[in-house]
Formats: C-alpha cells, structure tokens, sequence
C-alpha cells in the first residue's frame, strides 16, 4: 500500500496568527383514493457546540480575515499578474504530480520533498459526504450542493467519472468539528485498514496550524488510487471550508504536492488561490491524459507531459 498525505494551511497558518404534492378531482368515475402518507425527511439535530470548538471557529474566522486582508484566497483563478508558458506548466505538473511533499515511516509523517510514480484513479471515483451532528442542515446543503457541482466540473476537466454516492463510497469526505474529528478513529480505520496507528492519529490529534487533510491510498507501486478519505472542519468559515474542498478533493486525484514555486495554484501553502485555477485544470487535464499511465516515472512521464503542454498552451515558450 502507498499513501499519500496533503496538509492544508501549514506555514501561511503560523505565520498569520498568529414536498409539495397536488390532489386532483374529476368529475364522474371511482372514488378518490387518500394518498399515502409521506414521511417528511429526518430532522437535523444540531449537537451543542463545544467551548473548545467555538474558540476554533473564533480563530478560523480571523484566519480567513487576515488571509483575504492581505488580497489572499483568491477566487479568479489568476490573471494577467500570473503568466505562465507550456514550458513552465510542464515543469510544474511534474513537480506537482511526480513527487510528494511527505514521507511516511511507520511511526512518523514528515515534510520532505521525494520523488514518486505518477498517480491517478482508474476506477470510478464515488465520494461519500458526512456531516458530523454540529453541522447545521443550511451549511449541509450549501456545501453539498457545492462539491456536487465541483465533482462534475472535475469530471469533465478529466474525463473521469467522479460524484457523490453514499451508497458505495470510495472517497470519503467528513466534515467534522473538533469533538467529532478526534472519534474518528473507528471510521478511518474501517474505510481505510492498511493505516497504521500514526496515520489514524494525524486526523485525530490533526493540530491547529493544519486547515484540512487527505489520504489517498494505491495499491503497492501500481500508481493506480483505490480509496481515500479527507477531512475538513466544520468550524471554517465558508471561504476557507470551499478553498479545503477544492485543494483535498483535486489533490487526491493525482496532485499529491505543495511548491511554493508553482503560480497560480491551489498546491501552495501561501494560500494566494482558494479555488482551482486555470493552471490547475490544464494539470487535471494533463494528468488524465491517456498518453500517461499511473506508475510512470518522472523520466517516462517527462516528454509526454511536455508534449501535452504544448498542445493545450499552442506551443507557446
């Protein structure tokens, strides 16, 4: 088993803070029959929020704040102010897709910049979204409906069929505030049994500089991703919690790494972007590609990526 890791918001972190139904009646012919009573939907009960958990909240919310003071967590997706040619997007898929940003022992996770083989889904990509009982029904609906709509802009970047299904999930999604996030334990160990007892607790101790956090797991050296599980906390505000998303979900896809050379992009811990930019869709595009396979090398994988740039940039140097 390979897993992979993506740690949001490290050192920009430290650096900061500091139904509806119609009866109809027609004249004449058999006597209406009563519809069946439906049940309304189960109701969301809230679970009171803790001291611990409001003090987060208070300290994300000036997190946000301070990032969007300081013109970061950008939502255009870049301009004119971050050019970048075929030959640069090349270089920074490469660096983006062909290495990782940590090392896993059994007993540690440290940040360490390694090279690796390329990644990516071949299977179906089900993503299963779990509210803990802090979570109000409003922001349930509001951030379920907005990664469906990025699940589908995902799978036609890639061609991929990527989407939300409860039923058979195979990349899980919890969005947990701190009382939740550290039972997580027996859940993360049920989706995901290869992980040792350091993985499992790099969620539940998950420390307060780390926004959000994904494991993506291959089979062995085969490149090719079978399962993952990412969680977010529930106590961001709603800018911070999309930029989350858009970085967990698009990273275990195939984008393992962070380069603070690489602009624009979400794979950066300055947190210049929140959302998925022009650069990260032609890197999501590139990475699907049949031209590449899953546990190419970085040689191998060099002058088809190079190749790939050039045709979505038209050759521009």
């Amino acid at each position: 088993m390979t897993l992979r890791l993506s740690f949001s918001g490290l050192a920009r972190l430290r650096a900061l803070l500091a139904t509806f139904v119609v009866v109809g009646c027609t004249a004449g012919g058999p006597p209406p029959v009563a519809p069946r009573p439906v049940a309304p939907p189960p109701a969301v009960v809230v679970q009171p929020e803790s001291a611990e958990s409001a003090a987060a909240r208070a300290y994300y919310g000036q997190v946000q704040q301070a990032l969007l003071s300081q013109g970061l967590l950008r939502t255009d997706g870049g301009g004119p102010d971050t050019p970048f040619t075929d030959r640069m997007l090349a270089e920074n898929f490469l660096r983006i897709a062909l290495f990782d940003e940590y090392t896993r022992t059994s007993t540690a996770t440290v940040q360490k910049q390694s090279a690796a083989e390329l990644r990516r889904w071949v299977a179906p990509v089900r993503v299963g979204l779990n509210f803990g009982p802090s979570v109000s029904a409003d922001m349930r609906a509001t951030d379920t409906a907005r990664i469906a709509s990025y699940l589908q802009r995902l799978s036609s970047l890639t061609g991929h069929p990527i989407r939300l299904d409860d039923a058979n999930p195979n990349f899980h999604i919890y969005v947990v505030n701190e009382d939740e996030r550290r039972a997580l334990g027996p859940v993360l160990r049920a989706a995901m049994p290869d992980l040792t007892s350091n993985d499992v607790a790099g969620i539940t101790s998950l420390p307060k500089s780390t926004y959000c956090i994904v494991y993506a797991q291959s089979q062995g050296a085969s490149g090719v991703y079978d399962r993952a599980f990412a969680v977010i906390r529930a106590e961001h505000p709603d800018l911070l919690r999309l930029s989350c998303y858009h970085e967990e979900i698009a990273q275990a896809l195939g984008l393992p790494n962070d380069s603070p050379t690489v602009r624009p992009t979400i794979f950066n811990d300055d947190e210049e972007f929140a959302l998925l930019t022009v650069q990260d869709e032609m890197m999501l595009k590139i990475l699907y590609n049949p031209a590449l396979r899953p546990g190419m090398t970085l040689q191998e994988a060099r002058p088809i990526v190079e190749r790939l740039a050039s045709q979505l940039l038209g050759g521009e140097s």
